[in-house]
């Protein structure tokens, strides 16, 4: 009895695992701190260095985890960062496995193949309600008349235009208005990715650039996971470990 209460409580709880948290395990030149409550870590190479902390306090699992990278050229000439560099692997079972590096030209276009299936999804939902309106004036109605004749079923059937117009134009605005904000919610996504994913960048002397990194899905969902994030800047190599794991 005492057994099975305890692989109830541990499925309870497995099953109230919503999110997962990272630590960065500092290596040498490196030092793990906090920033704005959230875990960071600096890593300092001869020619530059690196800041690396997640992009949100907590990461979903199964998700793909995100991190924002800053990097900063301490040389006094320019240096090459190219996102073809960056390897992610992931320690599964003793065994390395290389994980995808999502890039901005990948997100760019998920982000429009979205937009295809909201815009399908959108017209249909306009057609719907256009198709709607233009029924709107029409109307039908049964009645019962007595006489001295007997009894009758009255039906009558109608076209108002006065209120087929006023829900056609109420469809036109809302049909408008719903298609505009698809396609505003749509260059708002294509505008984040721009301002804020990492890209193929020249680091000036004394330059500082950075944005977000996205890398595929972990491959396992068993916590704790660890996996390393290799960063090139100009010769320098940049190695960053990391432990994710489950916050019950």
């Amino acid at each position: 009895m005492r057994q099975w209460c305890a692989a109830l409580a541990a499925a309870t709880l497995s099953g109230c695992v919503t999110s997962e948290t990272v630590r960065f395990d500092a290596k040498t030149n490196q030092q793990a701190m906090v920033r704005d409550g959230q875990p960071a870590l600096v890593s300092r190479q001869r020619n530059s260095i690196v800041i690396i902390r997640p992009a949100a306090r907590e990461m979903r699992p199964g998700a793909r985890p995100v991190f924002v990278v800053g990097m900063y050229n301490l040389t006094k000439a320019p240096l090459d960062f190219r996102v073809s560099d960056v390897t992610v692997t992931q320690t599964v079972g003793g065994q390395a496995a290389k994980l995808e590096v999502i890039t901005y030209e990948t997100l760019v276009s998920e982000e429009k193949t979205r937009q295809v299936f909201q815009a399908v999804a959108v017209g249909l939902a306009a057609g719907a309600n256009a198709a709607a309106a233009s029924n709107a004036g029409r109307y039908s109605s049964s009645s019962t008349v007595y006489g001295p004749r007997g009894t009758y079923n009255v039906h009558t059937t109608g076209y108002d235009p006065t209120a087929a117009a006023i829900a056609q134009s109420n469809a036109s605005a809302q049909n408008e208005a719903m298609i505009s904000a698809t396609i505003e919610r749509g260059q708002a996504n294509l505008g984040m990715l721009e301002r804020t994913v990492i890209k193929d960048n020249t680091l000036l002397p004394g330059e500082w650039y950075g944005g977000q990194l996205h890398i595929q899905p972990l491959v396992s969902d068993s916590a704790p996971k660890t996996y390393q994030i290799a960063l090139r800047v100009g010769a320098d190599q940049h190695v960053i470990s990391i432990t994710q794991a489950s916050v019950q």
